[in-house]
């Protein structure tokens, strides 16, 4: 009790002692977070560079805002870059580029072009991304199930009628062209 009363009156300007380890942060730490983030680290890759715990690097992002506007900024470009890239692949590009080659002992320096053809693996990423309503990879069907698998027994009546009806129409129809073109249709008896 008496430790604590001690720690507390060391304390200054109104602050309470704190626990624990000392804060080890300091602020060149901003600038290897900006660079560990464009490498593509985590939260949890920055903790375990600077040997704390991810709760700590959380704590600094709170604290320290320029720690945190690095991180913010570092996982952007690192983003943005990646995204560019796979966006390049995904449509296809070209650059320049030099070949060097050695035919007996003279060496020639040739500037060309080189083509990289659309990569579908890499458009599809994309547009399941920017699009995900249309292109993700497992389409959810919404319906609903009729347990009544057959309609009413008064409603496939009415449905057999219709048919049988459009059928003999259909059939008078076809038998009065065949008469009148001379031909005698073979009768088939329906009993």
């Amino acid at each position: 009790m008496a430790t604590a009363k001690k720690s507390a009156s060391l304390a200054t300007d109104g602050e309470k002692a704190k626990r624990g380890r000392p804060v080890r942060y300091r602020p060149e730490y901003a600038e290897q977070a900006y660079k560990l983030c464009l490498l593509g680290a985590t939260d949890k890759d920055m903790a375990d560079f600077f040997e704390v715990g991810e709760s700590t690097i959380n704590r600094w992002k709170g604290r320290h805002s320029e720690f945190w506007e690095s991180i913010k900024r570092g996982k952007s470009v690192a983003d943005a870059n990646v995204a560019h890239a796979l966006y390049q692949r995904a449509i296809g590009c070209s650059h320049p580029d030099v070949h060097v080659s050695n035919f007996q002992g003279e060496i020639t320096v040739t500037e060309l072009t080189k083509h990289y053809p659309p990569d579908t693996g890499a458009a599809f990423i994309w547009l399941k991304n920017r699009q995900p309503k249309k292109w993700r990879d497992k389409i959810e069907v919404e319906s609903e199930v009729n347990m009544n698998m057959f309609p009413p027994k008064e409603e496939l009546d009415a449905l057999y009628a219709k048919v049988l009806a459009e059928a003999e129409a259909e059939s008078k129809l076809i038998t009065g062209r065949m008469e009148r073109l001379g031909i005698k249709p073979d009768v088939v008896d329906q009993e």
